[in-house]
C-alpha cells in the first residue's frame, strides 16, 4: 500500500464545515488535502437542511452555538455580498398561536437579548396579522436578520477559494481508520487506490460519521468520543399558492425548532423539518408522516388545504443527545482537551452549522 508522507493539513469531509476549514487553512498558505467519501461536495447534512441563515435566538447563552451563530451570521452575509452568493434577508416570524405561549415567546425574546441579538421586534396580534394575514397568531417575534442562502453556491465558493490556493480534494476516498503516532497521524484511506496518508494535522469534519472516524484512530482515547444519535428531519413541499413572505416558525420543541414554513430563494414554500429518531442513515421520506405535518402546520396556518403537501426530501442531524434529553452544544475538540497533537474533532455540528461555518473554521484552526 502506498504511503504519502509529510502532508501538512488533512481535512476529512467536504461538507460546508470541511470546505470552510480547508479554505481558511489554504488562505493562510497551508498545504491542504480534503478526503471525501462521496463523489462530490456537500452530499450529506450540508445539502439537506432549510438553507436558513439563523439569527442565534434559541441557543443557550454563552454556548458555542450562540456565540458562533451571532458572529457567523454577520460574517456570512458579508461573504455572500463580496462573493456573489445568492441570499435574501427575508426575515422570520416566531408565532404564538394562543395566550398560553406568550410567556415562552417572551422568554425567547429575553434569550435573544442575552445572546447579544438586538434587532428582534415584538409584534402584537394586529401587527402580526397585518404582515401575514393568513396566520393564526396571538403575537409574534420578528427577526429581520434571519435569511435564506443558496447552500450549494456557498460550498462551491469555499471549494473554489480553497482549490485556488492549492487545496486538493480526493473524492471517493473514505477514511477507513488510522493511528496516532509521535510525528503526526496516519490515515488509512480506501477507494480505487488505497493508501496511507501521514499528516501533521487532521481536522475531522465527518459530520454524521465523525464519531466513527475518531473511534477508528488507534491511540485516540475512547472517553473523548461522544455518543452518536441521529434525528431525521423530513420536509414536505407545498403544492399550492404560498401566502407568506416571511419564514414562519412555531414555538420550538425539545428536539428542534418545530415544523416551520421556510421558503426557497424563488419563494416556493416547504415545511419541516420534523423530528424522527432513527438508528440508520436513510433519506427516504415516508408519505404517511404528512398527516402530522397537516396537524402541526394548521396550528399556525388554518387555511392549509388537504392534499397540498407532497414529500420533499430529508436530512439527518448529528445529535449528541438522545431522544428526550436537553440539547447539547457543538464540540470542537483539539489537543488542549484530548491531548493528541494535531487532531481536531468536530462533533454534533448541526444547525446553526451552516450559518456559523466561517467562524467555526476559525475556531477549529485555533485549536492546533
Amino acid at each position: 500500500m502506498a504511503v504519502i508522507e509529510n502532508i501538512e493539513c488533512t481535512v476529512i469531509g467536504a461538507g460546508v464545515i470541511g470546505l470552510a476549514i480547508a479554505r481558511a487553512l489554504a488562505l493562510q498558505g497551508r498545504e491542504v488535502i480534503i478526503l471525501e467519501t462521496e463523489s462530490s461536495i456537500g452530499t450529506g447534512t450540508s445539502s439537506r437542511n432549510s438553507e436558513v441563515i439563523h439569527a442565534g435566538i434559541y441557543y443557550g447563552t454563552g454556548s458555542l452555538k450562540a456565540k458562533l451563530c451571532v458572529k457567523g451570521k454577520l460574517a456570512l452575509y458579508a461573504y455572500c455580498e463580496t462573493r456573489g452568493i445568492p441570499f435574501k434577508r427575508c426575515g422570520k416570524m416566531i408565532v404564538a398561536t394562543h395566550e398560553g405561549q406568550i410567556d415562552t415567546l417572551k422568554a425567547l425574546q429575553q434569550k435573544a437579548i442575552d445572546n447579544d441579538i438586538t434587532d428582534l421586534i415584538w409584534q402584537d396580534q394586529k401587527t402580526t396579522l397585518e404582515m401575514e394575514p393568513a396566520l393564526n397568531a396571538t403575537a409574534s417575534l420578528l427577526s429581520p436578520s434571519t435569511g435564506l442562502i443558496d447552500s450549494h453556491a456557498l460550498m462551491l465558493s469555499y471549494q473554489g477559494e480553497a482549490e485556488a490556493n492549492g487545496t486538493v480534494i480526493a473524492f471517493n476516498t473514505p477514511v477507513l481508520g488510522g493511528k496516532i503516532i509521535d510525528a503526526g497521524i496516519l490515515l488509512n484511506v480506501g477507494g480505487k487506490t488505497p493508501m496511507t496518508i501521514k499528516s501533521k494535522s487532521v481536522f475531522n469534519c465527518g459530520g454524521l460519521y465523525a464519531q466513527k472516524i475518531a473511534a477508528s484512530l488507534e491511540g485516540f482515547p475512547d472517553e473523548h468520543v461522544p455518543e452518536t444519535h441521529y434525528a431525521k428531519g423530513n420536509y414536505f413541499s407545498l403544492n399550492d399558492k404560498n401566502p407568506f413572505t416571511h419564514l414562519i416558525y412555531p414555538i420550538p420543541d425539545k428536539a428542534g425548532l418545530g415544523v416551520h414554513l421556510t421558503l426557497d430563494l424563488g419563494g416556493q414554500a416547504r415545511f419541516g423539518p420534523d423530528v424522527e429518531w432513527v438508528e440508520e442513515i436513510n433519506y427516504d421520506v415516508n408519505p404517511g408522516r404528512g398527516e402530522r405535518f397537516y396537524h402541526a402546520v394548521r396550528d399556525y396556518w388554518p387555511g392549509l388545504k388537504d392534499n397540498t403537501l407532497i414529500p420533499g426530501y430529508s436530512g439527518i442531524r448529528p445529535k449528541l443527545q438522545g431522544m428526550g434529553n436537553p440539547p447539547m452544544d457543538f464540540i470542537i475538540s483539539g489537543p488542549s482537551s484530548h491531548r493528541v497533537q494535531g487532531l481536531v474533532n468536530l462533533f454534533g455540528i448541526e444547525s446553526p452549522g451552516l450559518t456559523s461555518s466561517l467562524v467555526i473554521a476559525d475556531e477549529a484552526i485555533k485549536c492546533v
